[in-house]
C-alpha cells in the first residue's frame, strides 16, 4: 500500500518536510490565513477554549520545569541522612509523591488541553476545506478541463489537513517550547549557576542549528513526494472514472501499468526523502547526546566539590532530558510547519484563482417573466477556444418566449460553444448573449442556472438513488413532482418495474443504467426544474425510436411553458422547430423553418437528403 503524503516511514526527532527556496507562502501569509479561519470557524465557545488551552500549555510546561526540583530534593533529603528515620522517610515520600503528581499533571495538561481545543482545531480544518471545495466548485468550465479530479481533490484534502498541523505545531509546539526552553534556563541558573544555563542553551542552539540546515538541504524532496502523490492519484482516479473505457479496449493491464508508473515514481522519491531523513536523524541524536554528557559531567564535578547535593546531580540530568522533549518537538515543529506550508500553496493557489465567468459586482436577479419562456438572444456573438483554430463568428439570432429553436451543423461548428454561451458557462469574447432583453453578464449566475436547464448527450449522474438523481434539479420538490417529472421523461414505468424503485443507486457516474435510461434521467431532472430556457443537446440520441418519439411528443405538449433550444444530428427530431440554425465553420449559413430551408435548397437541404437516403 502506498503510503499517504507526509507519513515518511522513518521518523525521528525533528525530522523534516521540505519547502522550496522562497515558497510562495510566507509563514507570515500562513499564519494570517489561520489566524482568520480560526475566527471565521463558529466553533463552539471559541475565545473560552482558547484561552484555557493556553493556560493549559503555560501550567503544564512549569510543572514540567518544577518536577525535577522536587526529585532532586527528596534525593538531597535522603542523602543527608542526619534526621531520625521515620521523619527522613516521610520527607522524602512526600518530596517523592510530590515529584509523581507534578510530573502526572504535567504530562496531563496537554492531553486536556487537546480535548478542549480539537473542536476548534477541527471548525477551523472544516471551514478551510468548505472554503476550498465551494471555491473550486466556483471556477470556470475552462480551469475543470484542465485539471484532473484526483488531483484536485488531494490538493484541497491535503490543504486543510495542513491547518490542523499548523494549529497543533505553531500554537502548541513551537511557542511552547520556546517558554519550556526559557523556563529552563532560568530555573537552572538562579538554582545553580549560569554554566548549566550556558549548556542547556548552547544544546538548543547547535541543535537547532543542525536541524535547519541539513532540513533546507532537503528542501525539494516534500515537494516531490507531493507531484509523484498527485500524479499517481490522477491517473487512479481518471481509470475508474472512465472504468467502462478501460474495460471496452482491453486496456486493464496498460492503466495498471501507468498507475505503477507513477508509485515507482513516488517510492523513488520516498527512499531519497527517508534516507536523507536518517541523516538528520543521526546527527540530532549526537547533539543531544553530547548535551546530556557535558551536563552529567559538569552536575558531577559541582557535587564533587560541594557546590550542590548529589540530588542536584539528578535534577540538572532530568532539566536537560526535559529539555530534550521540546527539542524534539521544536524538529518536529519545523518539519510540519515547512510540510504544512508546502501543503498550503496548492490550496492557496487554487483559491486564488479568479473564475473567468464571474457575477458582476452589480450582477442582479433575473427579471420576473412577463410571458411564459425565455427571451433568448445572440448579439453578433463571437467566441474561440485557445485550442481550435476557428469559433463561433458574428453568430446573431433570436429565440422568442415559448418558440423552439434548433441548431444543426457538423462536428466542429460551434453547437457546443453555443450552448456553453447560453448557459454563461463561457462568456462571449465579442457581442453579447441576452435574456428577456438583459445581458446574461448583467444576471447573477445562480439566478440565471434556476431559469435554464440542460440536458447533455452524455448525461453525469451522481451515484445515489434515482430519486435523489431527479430530484437534484428541483430539491425541494416532493414526490408526487419527481414521479410527474419522471413519467414526463417516459421513465416512471421503468422505475416502477425496479425492486427498490425511485431508491434504486444508479452507481457512478450513473452507470448501472443503460444510456437511453440515462438520459431519461437527465431529462427528468431537467423538467422538474421547471425552466424557462430548456437546453436540449443531444438528449434523445441514445434512446430507440419508440421511447424518442415518445419524448418528442412530451416535448412538444410543454414548449407552451418554456423556450427550448435543441442541438440535433437527426434532422426528423426538429423538422417541427419553429426556427433552424444551420451552423458552418462557426457561422450561420442558413436560417428558417424546415419547408423553407428543403426550398432553399442549400446545406440544410443536403443533409436532409443524406440522412432520409440512408434511411431508405
Amino acid at each position: 500500500m502506498r503510503p499517504r503524503p507526509g507519513s515518511e516511514k522513518v521518523r525521528g526527532q525533528g525530522e523534516s518536510a521540505d519547502a522550496p527556496e522562497g515558497a510562495r507562502l510566507s509563514l507570515l501569509a500562513a499564519m494570517a490565513d489561520l489566524w482568520r479561519l480560526l475566527m471565521v470557524s463558529k466553533a463552539p465557545w471559541l475565545k473560552t477554549r482558547t484561552a484555557v488551552a493556553l493556560t493549559l500549555i503555560v501550567a503544564g510546561k512549569a510543572l514540567g520545569i518544577w518536577a525535577p526540583f522536587l526529585l532532586g530534593d527528596a534525593v538531597n533529603t535522603l542523602a543527608r541522612g542526619k534526621t531520625p528515620a521515620e521523619t527522613l522517610a516521610l520527607s522524602f515520600g512526600a518530596l517523592a509523591v510530590g515529584w509523581a503528581v507534578v510530573r502526572f499533571l504535567a504530562a496531563a495538561a496537554p492531553q486536556i488541553r487537546d480535548a478542549i481545543f480539537t473542536p476548534v482545531s477541527q471548525a477551523a480544518q472544516r471551514r478551510a476545506a468548505a472554503e476550498t471545495f465551494a471555491h473550486a466548485l466556483s471556477l470556470s468550465l475552462d480551469y475543470h478541463q484542465t485539471k484532473r479530479t484526483g488531483a484536485l481533490g488531494r490538493t484541497i484534502d491535503r490543504g486543510a489537513r495542513s491547518i490542523e498541523y499548523l494549529l497543533r505545531t505553531l500554537v502548541f509546539n513551537l511557542a511552547p517550547t520556546a517558554l519550556e526552553l526559557l523556563m529552563a534556563a532560568v530555573a537552572l541558573s538562579r538554582a545553580y549557576d549560569w554554566r548549566f544555563a550556558a549548556v542547556a542553551i548552547g544544546t538548543v542552539i547547535v541543535y537547532g542549528a543542525g536541524t535547519f540546515m541539513i532540513s533546507d538541504w532537503r528542501i525539494h524532496h516534500r515537494r516531490d513526494l507531493n507531484n509523484a502523490d498527485n500524479e499517481a492519484a490522477g491517473r487512479s482516479v481518471d481509470a475508474l472514472l472512465n472504468y467502462e473505457t478501460v474495460k471496452s479496449f482491453g486496456a486493464e493491464q496498460r492503466a495498471a501499468a501507468h498507475y505503477d508508473e507513477a508509485l515507482a515514481d513516488y517510492a523513488r522519491a520516498a527512499v531519497k526523502a527517508n534516507t536523507s531523513l536518517v541523516m538528520l536523524n543521526v546527527v540530532q541524536a549526537a547533539v543531544m547526546s553530547v548535551g546530556l554528557a557535558v551536563m552529567a559531567l559538569l552536575a558531577g564535578l559541582s557535587a564533587a566539590q560541594g557546590r550542590i547535593g548529589p540530588g542536584d546531580v539528578t535534577t540538572a540530568v532530568l532539566i536537560m532530558i526535559q529539555i530534550y522533549s521540546p527539542l524534539a518537538i521544536l524538529g518536529f515543529a519545523y518539519r510540519e510547519i515547512r510540510q504544512s506550508i508546502i501543503d498550503m500553496e496548492a490550496m492557496v493557489d487554487l483559491r486564488a484563482q479568479v473564475p473567468a465567468v464571474a457575477d458582476a459586482p452589480d450582477a442582479r436577479e433575473l427579471p420576473e417573466a412577463l410571458v411564459h419562456g425565455a427571451d433568448l438572444a445572440f448579439d453578433k456573438v463571437s467566441f474561440q477556444h485557445s485550442a481550435r483554430s476557428q469559433g463561433l463568428q458574428s453568430v446573431s439570432f433570436r429565440a422568442p418566449p415559448g418558440s423552439t429553436t434548433a441548431i444543426v451543423g457538423s462536428s466542429g461548428a460551434g453547437k457546443t460553444t453555443l450552448v456553453r454561451l447560453a448557459l454563461r458557462l463561457i462568456d462571449p469574447q465579442n457581442g453579447a448573449v441576452s435574456i428577456d432583453g438583459v445581458d446574461l453578464r448583467a444576471i447573477r449566475q445562480s439566478a440565471l442556472r434556476r431559469a435554464v436547464a440542460l440536458v447533455p448527450q452524455d448525461v453525469a449522474l451522481f451515484n445515489n438513488s434515482i430519486r435523489a438523481n431527479i430530484g437534484f434539479g428541483r430539491p425541494e420538490a416532493n414526490d408526487q413532482e419527481v414521479w410527474a417529472a419522471a413519467d414526463q421523461a417516459e421513465l416512471g414505468d421503468f422505475i416502477r418495474g425496479l425492486p427498490e424503485g425511485m431508491e434504486t443507486k444508479v452507481g457512478e457516474r450513473g452507470l448501472k443504467l443503460s444510456g437511453g435510461e440515462r438520459q431519461r434521467v437527465g431529462l427528468a431532472r431537467a423538467l422538474i426544474a421547471e425552466p424557462r430556457l430548456l437546453i436540449l443537446d443531444e438528449a434523445t440520441s441514445a434512446l430507440d425510436s419508440r421511447t424518442e418519439a415518445a419524448i418528442q411528443a412530451t416535448l412538444r405538449r410543454l414548449r407552451g411553458g418554456r423556450t427550448t433550444l435543441v442541438v440535433a444530428h437527426r434532422l426528423s427530431t426538429i423538422a417541427d422547430a419553429d426556427q433552424i440554425l444551420v451552423l458552418k465553420n462557426g457561422l450561420i449559413v442558413e436560417q428558417g423553418d424546415h419547408a423553407g430551408l428543403i426550398e432553399q435548397d442549400g446545406e440544410y437541404a443536403s443533409l436532409w437528403r443524406r440522412q432520409t437516403r440512408k434511411k431508405a
